[in-house]
C-alpha cells in the first residue's frame, strides 16, 4: 500500500516517512504543498498524511483543490492546532481525519489502516481473510492452514494488496504503484520476483497455488473454497 506524507517540517516528516516504512508501507514524501497536490493528481496513493501549516500552500488548501479535482485518495490532517473549530474546517474541506501533535506513531498508523480499510469497502476487522489464509494487518502476521508464513515486509505489503483485489487480475504496473514508492525502476524485474518469492512461502506444504499468472496481463489472487 502506498502513502503520501506531505510535511515542510523534516523531523517529523522523517519520523513518519520511517515509521511507515519499517511498517511495510511504500512512501512518498512532499516538502511543500504544491508538490504534494501535484503528486495526489497524478499518482495512485491509497492514503496521505497533510501537515494545515504548509509553504506554497496550505493543507486545507491542498485537499480542497484535490477534492475539487476528483481525487479521492483518504486525507488524514495534521496539525498542531488544537480547537474543534480547526478540526471541523478540516473535515469540512475533505479531510478523512484529524491528527493533533505531537502525537503517537502506533495511533496514526491505526487510523491510516482504517481509512484504507473503508476506502477499499473492507470490513473494520483488522484481519483479512481468504479460506485458509490469513493477514494480520497489526501484528503484521500471516498464516496458511494454521502455518506462520515468514513474509519480508515488500511481500506482506504485496499480498495485503492482493487479498484487498481478490479475484482482480493486478497488472505489473498496478502493483508497482501500490506498492512500491517513485524511486523504483519500471525496467526492472522486481515486481516478478517479489511475486515470485510470495508464491514459494505462500505455497510451501501446500499442494494449491492461490497466484495465478495472466500471461501479458498480470497477476490474480484466487478465490479459496
Amino acid at each position: 500500500m502506498r502513502v503520501l506524507v506531505v510535511d515542510d517540517d523534516r523531523k517529523i516528516a522523517q519520523f513518519v516517512v520511517k515509521g511507515l516504512k519499517q511498517a511495510g508501507y511504500a512512501v512518498d514524501h512532499a516538502a511543500d504543498g504544491e508538490e504534494g497536490q501535484h503528486l495526489l493528481r497524478s499518482e495512485p496513493y491509497d492514503a496521505a498524511v497533510v501537515d494545515i501549516m504548509l509553504p506554497k500552500l496550505d493543507g486545507l488548501s491542498l485537499v480542497a483543490a484535490i477534492r475539487d479535482a476528483g481525487c479521492r485518495t483518504p486525507v488524514i490532517f495534521l496539525s498542531a492546532k488544537r480547537e474543534i473549530d480547526d478540526r471541523i474546517r478540516g473535515l469540512q474541506v475533505g479531510g478523512d481525519d484529524y491528527l493533533v501533535k505531537p502525537f503517537a506513531f502506533s495511533e496514526l498508523l491505526a487510523r491510516l489502516q482504517a481509512l484504507m480499510r473503508r476506502a477499499s469497502g473492507a470490513t473494520e476487522s483488522m484481519c483479512l481473510t481468504l479460506g485458509n489464509l490469513k493477514l494480520d494487518i497489526v501484528k503484521r502476521r500471516v498464516t496458511r492452514e494454521g502455518k506462520p508464513v515468514d513474509l519480508q515486509p515488500r511481500e506482506f505489503s504485496l499480498l495485503e494488496y492482493m487479498m484487498r483485489n481478490v479475484g482482480k487480475v493486478i497488472s505489473k504496473t498496478t502493483i508497482m504503484e501500490h506498492v512500491w514508492d517513485y524511486n523504483f525502476d519500471p525496467e526492472t524485474n522486481v515486481v516478478e520476483t517479489c511475486v515470485c518469492r510470495l508464491r514459494i512461502k505462500l505455497n510451501e506444504g501446500t499442494d494449491r497455488d492461490i497466484i495465478r499468472t495472466v500471461r501479458g496481463v498480470g497477476y490474480v489472487l484466487d478465490e479459496l473454497a
